[in-house]
């Protein structure tokens, strides 16, 4: 399938939508012209005639042409459309435009205005407008209407939400507003729609879609092998933890449990209600976490070729950037194991308690504020050396104070220097960092030492400039090619390297 900065072939579409080919979800969608209904390939409507398809690379163009999103295949389910380049500078721009656009972290909750998103990318907002046109086909605010629209869509069918509640956490400034954009692109009014979606599973449960092949057992024993007593568990197919997520000056707590339905090809997800005002922020998380929104066609092809036995692998990110970062500096240099160990009892000593109806879900992760006030012996006493508690620390007051932000909608340069300005963060810990939690799909841990193992550079002089250059094969989807490295060692002994 073509990428977004080439057409698509109309004659392939309708081939994988004769057969409902779960590889190209979100990659495409379907205009049905008899019909004014867009679908995505998996559709198990019945199969529309040829000559009455139009096919579209984003939801935001289906709807931009008149169309309207299916009730059934519900277009809202299925993985977001990525794509990267690291050569044409106009495609760069409107993938980092489009990118931020489906980050609502970028924006502290706040729907961003076309100066704010092109001041952040350092054009004019003509400019942007301009590239992001005849990129995507839609402008920057078409783009962005669609993901709320369809970000409330998934709100009213799957869940109780009050009507005010979905319109004001998808963006809307009000009912109003959100009532006559529903109304003017679905020909609905929102009580409609949630009567349509009466039979749906309701209450606290939303379900996310993902491309195939998808190695679910790959990613939850990344996840198994690393789990803190009391945060997470992994059981069968279910990865269950609590988490902390702040909005709008609030702090919201809960819990979660994400269960893979392999056959439906998507992520079952039940969660608190005290999580639901800002659940686009927790499907966000959840889909980064998890990997939902990775294209491994365009992924394998790059990659097929070196790792051959890895096209179902993700990269496991996490849904706390600033967590993450702080267990990545618990890792430097010890085994995954060991990790383990300082980070549980970092959780039992500085962790908050919270109820649920988990009995294995008990603490959520320190806050920023809690580390950044720690101690020195206060970290010592739990076996962690005099470097990392500088780093620890450093990394929570920055979080705390706002002064880097860990999420997918971060400056991924920017924030790999102001994290490697910070003691005892090195290049090693700034590259996973930001391929686990800033998302990056070409992030590099040249130093990592079960990385140059995999890459058979470990005995090199300069084994770190040896595997740098051998990853030159392999952008932009490098963090992909780490994982499949290390899939490759039977036993990784250690999680990171000299920093």
């Amino acid at each position: 399938m073509p990428s977004v900065d080439t057409p698509l072939h109309p004659d392939a579409c309708y081939l994988a939508l004769k057969t409902r080919d779960a590889r190209f979800d979100g990659s495409f969608y379907t205009g049905v012209t008899s019909t004014g209904i867009y679908c995505r390939p998996v559709c198990k409507v019945r199969l529309p005639r040829r000559e009455n398809c139009r096919f579209f690379a984003h939801a935001a163009q289906a709807e931009h042409a008149g169309f309207r999103p299916c009730l059934r295949c519900r277009p809202e389910l299925a993985p977001y459309a990525q794509h990267w380049s690291i050569q044409d500078a106009s495609s760069i721009l409107a993938q980092q435009a489009a990118r931020l656009l489906d980050e609502p972290e970028a924006w502290d909750g706040e729907p961003p205005s076309m100066e704010q998103l092109a001041a952040r990318l350092g054009v004019s907002d003509r400019h942007l407008r301009r590239i992001f046109e005849a990129q995507l086909g839609v402008s920057p605010i078409q783009y962005l209407q669609t993901r709320r629209l369809l970000t409330a869509k998934q709100l009213l069918a799957d869940t109780d939400l009050p009507v005010t509640q979905i319109a004001l956490i998808s963006g809307y400034a009000s009912v109003r507003r959100f009532n006559a954009a529903f109304s003017e692109h679905y020909g609905l009014n929102p009580t409609q729609l949630r009567r349509a979606g009466a039979n749906e599973a309701g209450g606290a449960t939303v379900r996310l879609g993902y491309r195939p092949p998808y190695d679910v057992q790959a990613m939850l024993g990344f996840f198994r092998t690393r789990a803190m007593t009391g945060l997470e568990f992994v059981e069968g197919n279910q990865l269950g933890r609590t988490l902390s997520i702040t909005a709008g000056g609030e702090r919201h707590s809960g819990w979660l449990v994400a269960e893979f339905d392999e056959a439906q090809t998507r992520v079952v997800l039940h969660f608190s209600d005290t999580l639901r005002p800002v659940l686009p922020l927790l499907l966000r998380r959840l889909r980064a976490a998890l990997d939902l929104d990775a294209d491994p066609h365009a992924i394998n092809a790059q990659l097929h070729g070196s790792f051959p036995l890895g096209d179902g692998l993700r990269v496991p990110g996490s849904l706390s950037g600033y967590e993450l970062a702080v267990r990545a500096v618990l890792g430097q240099q010890i085994t995954v194991a060991a990790a383990r160990t300082l980070a549980q009892r970092l959780l039992d000593r500085f962790g908050e308690p919270i109820a649920t109806p988990h009995a294995a879900l008990t603490h959520l992760f320190p806050e920023p504020a809690v580390l950044a006030a720690a101690e020195g012996d206060a970290l010592g006493q739990l076996g962690i050396v005099k470097q990392r508690q500088s780093a620890i620390v450093a990394i929570a007051r920055a979080v705390a104070e706002r002064r880097i932000h860990l999420h997918g909608g971060a400056d991924v340069q920017a924030t790999i220097t102001a994290l490697k300005e910070l003691p005892g963060i090195g290049d090693w810990t700034a590259q996973y960092i930001a391929m686990r939690a800033l998302r990056w799909p070409d992030a590099f841990p040249a130093g990592d030492v079960a990385l140059q193992k995999a890459l058979g550079v470990q005995q090199n002089k300069q084994a770190a400039r040896d595997a740098e250059s051998a990853s030159q094969a392999w952008k932009p989807w490098r963090s992909y090619a780490v994982v499949r490295a290390w899939s490759t060692l039977a036993q990784p002994t250690s999680s990171g390297a000299k920093t």
